[in-house]
């Protein structure tokens, strides 16, 4: 794998305020550390780390760090994370972590699927579930993968690609699962059926008018009869 070089300086002084000041002059606050080293705070140049990720090998690059009157036992380091400005999404911090070209690293290599728009699963309405964008491998620096490939051309609804069907360059190791499931083409969901439309509102019960009384008409109130008058 290509080697990245990268010239940097050390940052004397820490805190929040200096890395506000050195983000301010396009550069970004980092350190680096690993490998039976004491932790350096470096500043490094903004466009030229952005030259380093770009290249095919993304943010696997390996980086041969130049750090400006420090002597490193080592040189050849990879970034170990990388924290983004929550409004801007420019790069805030970076951590790198050295490394020896001898001993084996952990790292996490990123997923593509190609010609996911001819697989017959997906022209058939199936929806392409890729469940693992990155997988996490085990080998020499040398041996980092730019990316792990699946060709999905074949695959129909239902078809899963495990673990074990990757094809890995020898000398990696596949630290997931052998049975977990990276890709899949699951059938097309059903449609919902609309619910019955509910019957409008209760129309208001008719109350049938009650027969005229006996004594009244059209449903007045009877006249009371005279009283009677007294014998003598």
């Amino acid at each position: 794998m290509e080697t990245f070089e990268l010239q940097v300086k050390p940052r004397t002084v820490e805190g929040s305020r200096k890395a506000r000041n050195v983000r301010r002059q396009e550069l970004i606050p980092a350190i680096v550390y690993g490998h039976g080293m004491k932790p350096l705070a470096l500043e490094i140049p903004e466009r030229e780390f952005l030259k380093a990720i770009q290249t095919k090998a993304g943010e696997n690059v390996m980086i041969s760090l130049k750090v400006e009157g420090v002597t490193l036992q080592e040189s050849t380091c990879l970034i170990k994370a990388m924290q983004h400005d929550p409004v801007t999404d420019q790069i805030s911090h970076v951590d790198l972590m050295m490394i020896s070209m001898t001993e084996k690293i952990t790292v996490k290599v990123p997923v593509v699927v190609v010609h996911g728009d001819e697989a017959p699963g997906v022209k058939e309405g199936g929806a392409l579930d890729v469940v693992h964008y990155e997988i996490e491998v085990e080998c020499l620096p040398t041996q980092i993968p730019e990316k792990i490939e699946i060709d999905v051309k074949d695959m129909k609804i239902n078809d899963v690609v495990h673990v074990s069907q990757l094809v890995i360059a020898e000398g990696v190791q596949c630290l997931l699962d052998p049975e977990d499931v990276v890709v899949a083409i699951r059938p097309p969901r059903e449609e919902e059926v609309a619910a019955p439309a509910e019957d409008g509102p209760a129309q208001p019960e008719v109350i049938e008018k009650g027969k005229k009384d006996k004594e009244g008409e059209d449903g007045e109130a009877p006249k009371a009869s005279a009283p009677a008058k007294e014998t003598k």
